[in-house]
Formats: structure tokens, sequence, C-alpha cells
């Protein structure tokens, strides 16, 4: 059963995709950047909303209330990266327009990598770790003065459940120069979708909103420690059985 509920769902994504890239494509130029990502936040909603019946997999957020205290302010977001779930899940769900930093690899994907290409994200080139730096802490002081908020996987790459890789201190040295908040996300969401899995398997995904940290007096290294600390102890409270 679970097989074929995955492959009614990648059916549906095989389909669904190109339909609104190209509709995507065709109404971004009449649209405003801020309509835009509501827009393309669309195919999010829809896909969230159809793993539910289709592939058992639900959703579950705690501490929402820890992004709502500084919804008004600058923020820079990290988050555990294990699945694909979260990135479509943020656009779709988070109370704030985000900014994502990632790969420029991905804008070359057909219809996804095209839409994506239109909106105003932060792409990176990673084989160049110091070029890169620069790219995150300009482009994202200039997303941030928009009012929109950045969010970055530190980890770099998506992790198998219950590991650890060392997190990257770019989040954190934008946070710290641009005096943003910084709200960390641990989550489960490997346990349903599982990194480069065919398979999704039903339950709850978790979110788990902390606290705002405040930048503000802080170096990036003291901000780097304090939201791996968060995270990682929090992901030891969501999920326990994928660290004994």
């Amino acid at each position: 059963m679970t097989f074929i509920r995955s492959a009614l769902f990648t059916l549906f994504l095989l389909v669904f995709t190109p339909i609104w890239s190209i509709l995507c494509i065709l109404v971004f130029p009449f649209l405003n950047p801020e309509n835009r990502y509501r827009f393309i936040g669309l195919w999010n909603k829809v896909v969230i909303w159809i793993l539910q019946p289709l592939c058992g997999i639900r959703y579950e957020f705690r501490g929402m209330e820890n992004m709502m205290a500084v919804l008004d302010q600058p923020v820079v977001v990290l988050s555990k990266h294990q699945s694909a779930y979260e990135t479509i899940a943020y656009i779709a769900l988070l109370p704030k327009q985000v900014c994502f930093v990632f790969k420029r690899e991905l804008l070359w994907i057909p219809f996804f990598g095209w839409a994506l290409a239109l909106l105003k994200m932060i792409h990176i080139n990673r084989n160049s770790k110091e070029t890169a730096a620069l790219s995150v802490v300009g482009q994202g002081r200039k997303r941030l003065s928009e009012g929109k908020w950045i969010l970055l996987f530190p980890e770099g790459t998506r992790t198998p459940t219950g590991s650890h890789k060392p997190y990257s201190k770019g989040g954190a040295r934008l946070a710290s120069a641009t005096e943003a908040m910084v709200i960390p996300i641990a989550h489960n969401a490997g346990r349903c979708w599982p990194k480069n899995s065919f398979l999704k398997q039903p339950g709850t995904v978790i979110f788990s909103i902390g606290p705002a940290i405040a930048s503000a007096g802080k170096t990036s290294g003291q901000l780097h420690q304090e939201v791996e600390k968060w995270i990682e102890a929090e992901m030891r409270a969501i999920d326990p059985t994928a660290y004994q």
C-alpha cells in the first residue's frame, strides 16, 4: 500500500508540477514579487494538502508563538534539513514570506527551477565558499530590508534521520552582520519523507520552533553555537528513538 500511494503521489507531481510551472511563467510578468511568491506558493499548499490523504503525512507546529512574536522584525530562520518536505512546507505554512538560500544548480531543474528563477531568492555558487559567503550577506541584507525573512539550512544538505552534520556559519554570520533575530527550527520530516527515498511513510511531521535568539552584541561564532545546540537538543526531544 505504501508503494502504491507513493507511486500515485509521484505521478501527481509529474503531472501537476509542469502545468503549474508553465502557468507561473505565463502570469509572472504581470505580478509583483510578493504576488509571485503567493502564486507559486499555491503549488506548495496543494502538495502539502495532497500528501495527507494520499500518503498519510500530516504536520504539527509547536512554538508558532515564537514566530508570531517577531513577525515584524528582521529574522534569519535556521532549520534542520532532512527531507524535501520541509522545503515545500515552509513556503506553504510559515506566516511570513521567506527567502531561501540555495545552490544555483536548482535553477537548472526543468519547470521547477525555471519558476524558482523568477522569484527573489538567494542562489549561490557553492564551489566558491568565499564568494558564497559574501553573496549570502550582500543579498541577505537587501532581502531583509525588503521585509522578507531569510531561511537557511546550516547543515548544507539533507541528513539522514538521527544524524548530525556540523553546521556552517553562513546563517549566523548573516544574522550577526545585520543584527537580525534568529529563529531555530527542529523537525523530523525525514521520518516520513527520507532523503532520496521514493517511498513516503505515513506519520506526523513535527516542526518545533524555538524562541527567537537576539544577535545584537554576539559574534557569529556565539550565534552558531547557540543555534546548533538548541536544534540538536530539540531533535532528541521530538524524535528520541532516532538517537538511541
